[in-house]
């Protein structure tokens, strides 16, 4: 006879933390959100481990190379992600490797033979006004010039006009050569009065850009998340397929984590690759592995070896796994329980496995509630694809600006890696959808208010660090008519537009 759970499956929208007393310590600036990402044992320290407890979802439209910096300079770890070439994935993890604080790599680019409508294209699809000129039109071509808003004029140009008509040209352009530091770059803006310095080396290839803007962006980020070279840390999403070339093309690059990426971990397919891992890097890879929604899933891949495990099937936004399938669980549920069987395992072997909620985050207060029920980081997707840094267009609807976003289950991710049974070597059915999410900015802004939340909300359980908000927080199950009842209500509201004129 099938197994019936006695309780329904629940989700973190049904709970509310009840506060605790709030001591005079008890302030977000005391509030100390590192969290370990990867294994360790009782009396020692993570090798790794998190200024902030968020990560970003392995997903095209979340998860490359300029979503990891923003990121890891906020203190947080992207997961590039996997369904892409090998080639591809690896040199994304080496830019975010090679990242210096106010170089940055250049990624609006044209050559001398686009037009002036290319120009402008660019501009609207990515809101930058400088757009380096290569020769063959690439971020690391040789440089012959540079396009800014003050190089032409819509109403009098013709949209035909190629940019070698109109661009600064490389003899006319102040430029530093590769090695320089930030200081010295900074110092030549200020000299030159320049709004950008383009950094070359010596065979005249672009390198980097340093902008005006950028000059005090280093000092704006303290909570960088940084390896023991100074570099920013990034992790990488692999499958079960190919996992024997991608993971060391992944180490050579200079990966700090990876992590397989599927809707169900609960497979053997994941155990072989975990082993693999291990046995051939002698340990010292991390791997995280999921997901999985119960004890038995956490168990199983914890004794594969597994260094975190993802917690979440079907809770995501743009899955519809549960839909198609009927496979899943609720977030809360499945946390809830992995958490306990963490910390069973905890209790008898003396390792601590560190568990992340994938999925369910629709309000920043859900943040909390999963560290509360147990997790020590979150994975996000949503809430970072409608961000800047995100990877996708950002193109107007309606009349307002969105961001799309589409699941790694569906027909335009193909990821079929992450669905794989065993079978044929393709996307049976689709376990995902094609959407868009409101735009909202740029990563850092949104991210520093989420905090400032999270915290906030710490400390009224009380709570002045993540291991803390486990041991002291009281959660309640919530009624219908009492979610009702904690929106606004029983009021007309205004209208923002009529209000703030």
């Amino acid at each position: 006879m099938a197994y019936f759970y006695s309780e329904p499956s629940r989700t973190f929208s049904e709970y509310l933390l009840v506060p605790n007393l709030s001591t005079k310590e008890c302030m977000p600036g005391n509030v100390d959100l590192k969290t370990p990402v990867v294994k360790f044992k009782a009396g020692e320290k993570p090798s790794l481990q998190l200024n902030i407890p968020v990560a970003s979802a392995i997903m095209q439209s979340v998860s490359d190379n300029n979503m990891a910096i923003a990121l890891a300079r906020c203190g947080g770890i992207s997961f590039v992600y996997g369904s892409q070439t090998i080639g591809n994935q690896a040199e994304m993890v080496r830019k975010v490797k090679k990242y210096k604080a106010g170089f940055v790599v250049s990624d609006s680019n044209l050559s001398p033979d686009n037009t002036l409508r290319d120009v402008v294209e660019i501009k609207e699809r990515t809101g930058h006004s400088t757009i380096a000129i290569t020769e063959d039109g690439t971020p690391t071509g040789k440089l012959v010039g540079i396009v800014t808003s003050r190089d032409y004029r819509l109403s009098r140009a013709s949209m035909d006009q190629k940019i070698h008509e109109f661009m600064t040209p490389f003899s006319q352009l102040i430029y530093g050569q590769e090695g320089i530091t930030l200081k010295e770059a900074n110092d030549m803006i200020w000299e030159h009065k320049l709004n950008c310095l383009p950094i070359i080396d010596s065979e005249q290839k672009l390198v980097y850009l340093v902008f005006r803007k950028d000059y005090d962006s280093h000092k704006e980020n303290p909570n960088e998340l940084l390896d023991q070279n100074k570099r920013l840390v990034v992790g990488a999403g692999i499958n079960t397929r190919d996992y024997k070339e991608r993971v060391p093309a992944l180490v050579d690059a200079g990966v700090d984590v990876v992590c397989i990426d599927s809707s169900d971990g609960y497979s053997e397919w994941q155990s072989d690759t975990i082993r693999w891992i291990k046995e051939t890097y002698n340990g010292e890879v991390k791997v995280g592995a999921g997901n999985v929604v119960d004890r038995e899933g956490f168990r199983y891949l914890v004794n594969a070896g597994a260094d975190f495990i993802k917690v979440g099937i079907g809770g995501g936004s743009i899955c519809i796994t549960r839909e198609q399938k009927g496979i899943g669980r609720g977030q809360a549920s499945s946390v809830i329980e992995v958490s306990a069987a963490r910390d069973e395992y905890f209790k008898e072997t003396g390792t601590y496995v560190p568990i992340c909620s994938d999925g369910g985050i629709v309000h920043d207060y859900h943040i909390v509630l999963a560290l509360a029920m147990g997790a020590d980081f979150v994975m996000l997707g949503r809430y970072f694809a409608r961000f800047d840094e995100s990877p996708t267009r950002k193109i107007k609807v309606g009349g307002n600006f969105v961001k799309e976003y589409w699941g790694e289950g569906s027909n335009r991710a193909r990821n079929w890696q992450r669905y794989d049974m065993g079978g044929d070597s393709k996307l049976g059915f689709e376990e995902g959808v094609d959407s868009y999410v409101p735009y909202a900015g740029k990563l850092k802004d949104n991210l520093d208010t989420t905090i400032h939340k999270v915290k906030s909300t710490m400390c009224n359980c009380g709570a002045l660090s993540v291991s803390d908000l486990q041991q002291k927080a009281r959660l309640t199950l919530v009624s219908a008519t009492s979610i009702k009842e904690g929106g606004a209500h029983d009021v007309i509201l205004k209208d923002k537009e009529l209000s703030s004129s």
